[in-house]
């Protein structure tokens, strides 16, 4: 891009961001340096010291469990917590923020309890073969004002008796998100919607444990139990209680904390509400985005189409269609039924899907009008990030020439059928992926720009964020005999040239 492009390219991302700003200026103040000024305090370890799952092959720990109301919350607001011991015991919480703080991944933000706990019960087997808890609430919290947006942890932890015989405490996570309404730069999108899918506490009871098929519709979750250990491709006990956040995506909020961007958070579940993309410039999905509602699809289009420019560091996005449903309560937004999958298919690539999903129709829009690219046959598999297009702007400053490749930042899942049909659409990567190591399948990162000069940029991979950092408390994945090497300098700038393009 030379001098007289970028002028006109910056002047009308600040003229878009001007007029963006205004939408939400009446009820929240930009506040800039909140993130900078937040990781200047001292940070703190969150992670588990001690946990034991129930048994080998067992999703969950029942000596200390719980969940949340919500999830996500707003200062001020109040958040009922749900906790269950096994035996009974004290217990006391410690809640984290998650962000860099110094390379220590997260800051103390308070200490709850200790509170005697309880035998809370597994719920029977309901309809669409839901599990809802409805446990008695451990204590609510109301967040304190100060409290900027972030993923929240609270580590859980059973306390010894005074007095009696010595006993070893026991632990795992819970998790919500703060969230606001300020202007921002960046919008991180939390992907707790696919958390949930794949949850599989109790036992086996995801969207995915249906004995008539592992994608049979009208299987319905429900946010109302624990998250129970990540039991997809690799083990990893000390996530039992976090969803997928440790995994996928807090290598992005530890990285997006220490360059000091400006960021604030939510869940899948806010971006029903189009004012929640309205006040920022844009919106980055991470990890593991594959579950949506209808109505999150249509406000993220119709914001693409009025400016926001989005970053899918992430793959298998917007893929099945999950509409929220109201709890047995009465609370809004706290299940999940699985309708079917996003895609305008064509006759042969229905042949193909239907040997994994099973007969279907065609059943909603296709998710590549907002990304760029979508989830194909194979959906999963392992290979090397290669550029196709070295001289785009996002590889300036890499130093990456035609065919270099980044190895293992493609898995486990990725997008392909890149969208090249739409004017302007740039396959800026592209290569081969290998599932279960020997069946091929073609990946496509894709950019475009909107209809204002902003853009939407697909990495292709749920591996992205590995690039960027490795926080403690984080493990590199393995799947399908490939594997990321961890932060890497080239992925790194990719993702620094298209935040800058993206905020102008």
């Amino acid at each position: 891009m030379d001098r007289r492009d970028f002028i006109k390219t910056t002047s009308a991302a600040a003229a878009l961001t001007g007029a963006r700003t205004l939408l939400s200026a009446s009820s929240a103040q930009r506040q800039p340096d909140l993130i900078k000024v937040e990781n200047a305090r001292p940070g703190a370890s969150f992670q588990l010291t001690r946990m034991m799952p129930d048994n080998a092959k067992s999703c969950r720990t029942s000596m200390i469990e719980g969940y949340c109301s919500r999830q996500s919350v707003k200062a001020g607001e109040k958040l009922d917590i749900f906790v269950s011991t096994r035996p009974a015991s004290k217990f006391i919480i410690d809640l984290f923020r998650m962000g860099y703080y110094d390379g220590a991944g997260s800051r103390l933000m308070t200490t709850l309890g200790p509170f005697t706990g309880k035998d809370q019960p597994v719920p029977e087997m309901g309809d669409n073969r839901l599990r809802e808890c409805q446990w008695e609430v451990s204590t609510t919290l109301t967040i304190p004002a100060g409290w900027p947006s972030g993923v929240y942890l609270g580590r859980l932890t059973t306390v010894p008796p005074e007095g009696g015989t010595p006993k070893p405490y026991w632990q795992s996570y819970i998790i919500f998100i703060v969230k606001d309404d300020r202007p921002a730069d960046i919008l991180f999108q939390c992907s707790d919607n696919t958390w949930q899918a794949y949850n599989q506490w109790p036992v086996k009871e995801s969207l995915y444990t249906d004995p008539r098929a592992a994608h049979a519709p009208g299987v319905s979750v429900s946010f109302d139990r624990p998250y129970g250990k990540y039991v997809q491709i690799f083990d990893n006990p000390l996530s039992m209680g976090s969803g997928e956040f440790l995994l996928w995506e807090f290598p992005l909020c530890y990285w997006l904390e220490k360059e000091g961007y400006d960021v604030t958070y939510c869940s899948n579940v806010d971006n029903l509400d189009s004012a929640n993309l309205a006040r920022v410039k844009t919106m980055i999905s991470i990890g593991h985005d594959e579950y949506w509602d209808l109505r999150q699809y249509q406000n993220v289009k119709q914001a693409i189409a009025d400016g926001l420019s989005v970053l899918w560091l992430s793959a298998n996005d917007v893929y099945m269609v999950t509409p929220f449903t109201p709890n047995a309560k009465g609370d809004a937004n706290r299940r999940l039924t699985r309708e079917t999958c996003y895609g305008e298919f064509r006759e042969e690539e229905k042949a193909a899907y239907s040997k994994v999903l099973g007969p279907f129709e065609n059943p909603g829009p296709d998710e590549r009008d907002i990304i760029g690219a979508r989830t194909i046959v194979p959906f999963n598999g392992g290979g090397d990030w290669t550029c196709a297009k070295p001289d785009h702007w996002l590889f300036e400053g890499t130093g990456m020439k035609q065919g270099d490749s980044i190895p293992g930042l493609v898995g486990w899942e990725f997008h392909g059928d890149p969208d090249t049909a739409r004017e302007g659409l740039e396959v800026i990567a592209a290569g081969n992926v290998w599932s279960g190591g020997s069946r091929l399948g073609k990946y496509a990162a894709t950019v475009f720009e909107g209809p204002k000069q902003n853009i939407v940029f697909n990495a292709t991979t749920i591996f992205w964020s590995q690039g960027l950092s490795d926080p403690p408390g984080h493990m590199i994945p393995w799947s399908h005999y490939s594997r990321p090497h961890g932060p890497d300098e080239r992925v790194q700038r990719i993702t620094r040239n298209a935040l800058k393009r993206a905020i102008g």
